[in-house]
C-alpha cells in the first residue's frame, strides 16, 4: 500500500459533493457496523492499549489492508503482531525535533500504521488490531480521531468523517474512530504523595513505624506488671 493512503482518501472525499459522498458511503456498509476503537484506559500521561476493530468488508468484498492514521501529538506507536497480517509503521519527519517522555530527542513520528492481509479477510468475518502508545499530558480533555482507510479487493472505504461541533457522531455514515482523553486525578495523586502529619510522624518514628525503643519499654512494663500481680497473689495466700 502506498504510504499516503489516508491522505489520498481525505483528498478524494473532499473533492466529491456531499450528496454523492453520502450515497456511496451508505451503499458500502451499514451504519450499525462501523470500524471502531476501544481503549484500555484514556488517562493523559499514561500508556494505553488501543484496539481497532474491523467488523466487515466493503459491500461484500474481502478486506486486504487497514491503514490507521495516528493523530498529532502522538509520536510513537507500537503495533501488536497479528499473525494474519503484515504490519508497517509509516514515518514522517517532524517540523523540528522534540523530546519524548524518556528524555530522548526524536525527529520523526508514526504517521500511519498499515496492516496488509496475508490472505484477504472475508466480508463475513471480523478482526482487530492493537496499538500500544502513550497519551501525552497535553491531550487531557481532547478527542483524538484515528481515521481508517479499509482497502478491499476492488474498492476501499474511508472511515474518516469527523463530527463538527455540536454534531452527533452517530449521525455520520463513516465516522473516524476516536477516543476521549481524560485528565489524571491530580487531587488523589497529591493525597497519596502527601507526607504524614508531623505529630503522627513523631509518635511513630522517622520511618513511619514504631520505634524499637518503644517496643522494649512496653515489654519491660508488661513484665513488671506480671511480676507485681504474682507477688500480690502470693501475699494474699500467705495472709
Amino acid at each position: 500500500m502506498h504510504q499516503n493512503t489516508v491522505h489520498r482518501a481525505l483528498a478524494r472525499t473532499a473533492a466529491v459533493t456531499a450528496a454523492a459522498a453520502v450515497a456511496v458511503l451508505a451503499a458500502t456498509a451499514p451504519a450499525s457496523a462501523h470500524v471502531g476503537i476501544s481503549a484500555a484506559n484514556t488517562v493523559a500521561g499514561t500508556y494505553t492499549l488501543l484496539t481497532v476493530s474491523v467488523p466487515h468488508g466493503c459491500d461484500g468484498e474481502a478486506t486486504t489492508a487497514i491503514a490507521i492514521q495516528i493523530p498529532e501529538p502522538l509520536n510513537a506507536v507500537t503495533p501488536s503482531v497479528n499473525p494474519n497480517w503484515d504490519v508497517q509503521n509509516v514515518m514522517v519527519d517532524l517540523p523540528e525535533p522534540v523530546t519524548d517522555a524518556h528524555g530522548n530527542e526524536i525527529t520523526e513520528r508514526v504517521d500511519q500504521v498499515v496492516y496488509t492481509a496475508k490472505t484477504p479477510l472475508p466480508d463475513g468475518l471480523r478482526d482487530a488490531f492493537e496499538l500500544s502508545l502513550r497519551l501525552p499530558e497535553e491531550t487531557a480533555g481532547q478527542t483524538l480521531h484515528f481515521p481508517v482507510v479499509q482497502t478491499c479487493t476492488a474498492s476501499d472505504h474511508p472511515w474518516i468523517e469527523i463530527a463538527e461541533e455540536g454534531q452527533n457522531p452517530d449521525e455520520l455514515e463513516s465516522p473516524a474512530p476516536f477516543i476521549e482523553v481524560t485528565a489524571a486525578d491530580t487531587a488523589a495523586v497529591d493525597a497519596a504523595e502527601e507526607p504524614a502529619d508531623t505529630e503522627d510522624a513523631a509518635e511513630s518514628g522517622d520511618d513511619g513505624g514504631t520505634d524499637p525503643v518503644t517496643y522494649v519499654a512496653l515489654a519491660i512494663g508488661m513484665i513488671g506488671a506480671a511480676l507485681g500481680a504474682i507477688a500480690l497473689v502470693r501475699g494474699r495466700r500467705a495472709a
